[in-house]
């Protein structure tokens, strides 16, 4: 490929998509561009606006130019050992899924390839989505009701998760409450649609123990982090005592605690493609799932980039047994994309153009800027 997979610049910036968007509403974003300028574009977790990630990149930018985009396995665990003692879980993994995305993106377009094709093939060009529902541990039972109603008839879900989103420093605050709302979900939407509950780490393991079998009663078919997620043991517990399945691993960042979790006995993992390594970490953990014959149903918070590259991940999966994650929808960020991804009869169609498929528009990008 020469000179046309050279890199020659790294970029990483944060994006305010709205004027008054806090720090916490913003987007890190790395724009890798080589030498004949073609450029990738990556994404981080945007958890707190993702600017501890963005520094990693920064300070790892002008190590890359002039280094092959092609050679990204090997950059990547460069940079994984070169940062390693800041954790390496949340910045520097974060940093690095950026940075992997946008590599991939790179590739897909020297190639003239989606992403998928480039992991082997595509099982599926369009995947199901489940509406993830948050907020509701300061709602009522009505607010619940009316919240859950509108997107389950707007969006016509294949499933629908309910998340807490509660003060996490405070353990079994409202397990009777947390049960109403749950039965009166199940009550609205009939017997056989299929729901998930999110606790968001807010029960003890007694408590957890308590509000899972009322889920078992009420059919519910998994239910997330129950208790706090680097209490590996306790969401191991949790796991084992209960039927309904528990699932945790959307704040895992290493494959090796990948597999604690997995050894703990938790039977479906929810690594975010944001914040554990890009698209070569995703890929990672499909293949630990697939050997310890576990589900993996990636976590996605939604972002448009981390969203799509997801999804390219996800249609190269063979046993996909949970529809795809669509958290609470947000158009701020597609004025900077001439294709952002959308929801369609509970679907999502994976982009068929090369490398991601987006189609961005830099000069929308750039005027968001921050700094």
């Amino acid at each position: 490929m020469g000179k046309a997979s050279v890199i020659k610049s790294v970029d990483a910036f944060q994006v305010a998509w709205n004027p008054n968007d806090p720090p916490g509403r913003r987007s890190a974003i790395v724009r890798v561009t080589t030498e004949e300028g073609l450029t990738g574009y990556g994404e981080a977790s945007p958890m707190h606006g993702g600017e501890h990630s963005l520094w990693v990149l920064r300070d790892a930018a002008a190590s890359l130019v002039g280094a092959d985009a092609l050679d990204h396995a090997v950059i990547y665990d460069r940079l994984l050992h070169r940062y390693v003692k800041l954790g390496p879980e949340g910045t520097v993994t974060g940093a690095l899924a950026a940075l992997d995305i946008a590599l991939w993106d790179l590739k897909g377009k020297l190639f003239g390839q989606p992403i998928y094709k480039l992991l082997g093939g595509a099982w599926r060009t369009e995947v199901p989505f489940y509406a993830s529902i948050g907020g509701n541990a300061n709602r009522t039972v009505d607010e619940v009701l009316r919240v859950v109603e509108q997107r389950w008839q707007t969006e016509k879900p294949a499933a629908i998760k309910i998340r807490w989103d509660g003060d996490r420093t405070r353990q079994d605050h409202d397990i009777p409450g947390d049960i109403a709302k749950a039965k009166a979900v199940r009550k609205l939407v009939g017997d056989d649609f299929p729901l998930a509950f999110d606790a968001n780490n807010q029960y003890s393991v007694g408590g957890a123990i308590r509000v899972g079998r009322a889920l078992e009663e009420l059919g519910y078919i998994w239910f997330e982090e129950p208790v706090q997620h680097y209490d590996v043991r306790a969401m191991g517990e949790v796991a084992q005592r209960l039927d309904i399945t528990v699932s945790a691993a959307e704040q895992t960042y290493t494959t090796q605690a990948l597999v604690d979790i997995i050894n703990a006995g938790v039977r479906m993992v929810q690594p975010d493609i944001v914040k554990m390594g890009g698209i070569t970490g995703l890929m990672q953990c499909a293949a630990i799932a697939y050997a310890h014959g576990v589900e993996l149903v990636p976590h996605q918070t939604q972002p448009t980039i981390g969203h799509v590259a997801n999804l390219h991940v996800l249609a190269t999966i063979m046993h996909l047994t949970k529809p795809a994650e669509f958290a609470d929808p947000d158009t701020r960020m597609h004025p900077a994309f001439r294709n952002p991804p959308k929801p369609a009869d509970g679907k999502f169609r994976i982009p068929s153009g090369p490398g991601l498929g987006l189609d961005l528009i830099e000069s929308e990008l750039d005027k968001r800027r921050v700094g």
